[in-house]
């Protein structure tokens, strides 16, 4: 049974980084893995997904630069390193896994699996 399991969210300062963990307790292959945020009153976005191999990412442009997705298929996990937070990044992460590569990988209806979400708070 697949289940993900983040880790790593808090409250910080602005300018400050988080490094968000996101295990796949399961041990099942996934095409690729994302991540996904949702602010108070508005809809979940995405963030960035990562292949399998790791080759292949891709970011929310605005989040380009300051956040980076990794994965360590050893440990079956995926992070999401987060430098120069702002309050605007305040929101609950989530991660996702995809079993199969067809489709957009930044819309969350391509996505099979959900963890649980981990709150991202951000002070200015």
């Amino acid at each position: 049974q697949v289940q993900l399991v983040e880790s790593g969210g808090g409250l910080v300062q602005a300018g400050a980084s988080l490094k968000l963990s996101c295990a796949n307790s399961g041990r099942t292959f996934m095409y690729a893995m994302g991540w996904f945020r949702q602010a108070p009153g508005k809809e979940r976005e995405f963030v960035a997904a990562i292949s399998w191999s790791g080759d292949t990412t891709t970011y929310t442009d605005s989040m380009k630069g300051r956040f980076a997705i990794s994965r360590d298929n050893a440990k079956d996990t995926v992070y999401l390193q987060m430098n120069s937070l702002k309050p605007g990044d305040t929101a609950v992460y989530y991660c996702a896994a995809r079993r199969n590569s067809g489709g957009r990988w930044d819309v969350e209806w391509n996505y099979d699996y959900w963890g649980q979400g981990t709150q991202v708070t951000v002070s200015s």
